[in-house]
Order: C-alpha cells, then structure tokens, then sequence
C-alpha cells in the first residue's frame, strides 16, 4: 500500500461523509492508498472551527476519520525541513497550503486536493 497526503477540504469531506464531492481519481486513490495528514491540517481545523466555519474541532474530526478510515498522521518528518521547503513555495500565500504542499513533497507522496492553484504548481498534486 503507497502512502497519500490529503489536503484539509479533503478531510472535512470524508468526515461529512460527502465522497461525491471528489473527482473518481481522488476516489480511487483515497480507496487504494493509506491516507496521510499532515499535522498542519489538525492547526488549519481547530482554526476553521474557532471561527465557526466547522462545527467540530479537530481533534473530534481526527479521532473519528482514525477509527474509521485508518487516517494517520504523518510525524517523521522534522519542522525545520517542512518549514525550510515551504519557504520556497512562493507561489501562495496561504502558509497552510504551503506547509501541506512542502510536507508532501518531502514525503515525495501525492497530494489530494482539489485547490486549483495547488494542482497547477505542484506536480504530485491530484484531483
């Protein structure tokens, strides 16, 4: 089985269980692979819920999608690499996307996402 990170609207659509929402790839791939975060997803959460954008904190949502689907996340690599690749990432301004993006690459694993400017600049990106 090949490890495959998942960006952040990815887990909150697992989490809703809304599946039709992803393109059949990200299906298949979400179905075939061992599905990773990084742990800049369970920040991204916690802040989308304390601005009320999610109902659930992350912790709830990580625990659930653990037990359910298998989800890990990802902790080998070190920050100072994450960060490091990431300040090359000049093509967003999101440090969120830039962080996940860098993590994935490191990792040298795909990215599901369905973020347009992530799928245009980085190469392991699939939607």
């Amino acid at each position: 089985m090949t490890y495959i990170m998942i960006d952040t609207h990815v887990v909150l659509w697992l989490y809703v269980g809304a599946i039709e929402k992803m393109s059949v790839t990200a299906q298949q791939n979400i179905e075939t692979n061992q599905l990773l975060i990084s742990p800049i997803v369970l920040l991204e959460l916690q802040y989308l819920f304390e601005i009320k954008k999610v109902l659930v904190n992350s912790e709830e949502i990580y625990e659930y999608l653990s037990a359910k689907i298998g989800l890990k996340i990802e902790e080998k690599e070190p920050w100072s690499k994450i960060i490091k690749k990431s300040i090359k990432l000049d093509w967003t301004r999101d440090p969120f996307d830039r962080l996940i993006t860098a993590h994935s690459d490191l990792l040298q694993c795909n990215l599901i996402t369905k973020d347009s400017l992530i799928l245009s600049n980085f190469a392991r990106a699939v939607w």
